[in-house]
């Protein structure tokens, strides 16, 4: 074998091996991620409707979650949860806040403020969260739907971030962490 063969070939197992490396890095660094902020799945199958939430939910540990000095900046888009990003997905059409969101599955991402949130849902799914310089790369020209709502304060602070539905007059896609929720009309 030439001595050139001999380098490629110790240069391409070089190669091989930091992409196997990096690639167990990663699943160990996702596994243990998921532990702090484990999966949850939210179903909603009544009144016509078969939804889905799949969110990671991260602990409030005593931190400032919302606001300038808090782990979710007011302002800046948020990827609703921890990890890959939220997904919410709809078998039939429907109308949030009065807009109408087609079938499908989105992914998920607000823009938190102290008085209003906006809630993106999007048609790209995306692999992770954030990006290597931890902003959102959520690509805004693929949103599906943006709406506006009010925000809430709590009277007791919420330690996992929730998702869920709650019916009264309507149904509410509702979001809820530290002492700050949020809800949406679903199919009004």
């Amino acid at each position: 074998m030439s001595k050139g063969l001999r380098i490629t070939m110790i240069i391409l197992g070089v190669l091989v091996g930091l992409v196997v490396l990096g690639n167990l890095g990663f699943r160990y660094m996702k596994k243990q991620t998921k532990k702090a902020s484990p999966e949850q799945i939210v179903n909603y199958d009544k009144q016509g409707l078969d939804l889905e939430v799949f969110y990671c939910r991260p602990s409030k540990k005593d931190r400032d979650i919302f606001g300038e000095a808090g782990l979710v900046p007011y302002g800046e888009v948020w990827r609703t949860g921890a990890n890959e990003p939220t997904t919410f997905e709809t078998a039939t059409n429907l109308k949030i806040e009065g807009q109408t969101l087609p079938a499908g599955k989105y992914s998920v991402w607000t823009v938190p403020g102290p008085n209003e949130w906006e809630v993106i849902f999007n048609k790209k799914m995306y692999a992770w969260g954030v990006s290597f310089g931890a902003a959102a790369p959520v690509e805004r020209e693929l949103d599906a739907l943006v709406v506006k709502v009010p925000a809430e304060t709590l009277t007791e602070p919420v330690e996992l971030f929730t998702i869920g539905f709650e019916e009264g007059e309507a149904t509410r896609l509702i979001m809820m962490w530290d002492d700050t929720k949020i809800s949406m009309r679903v199919n009004e």
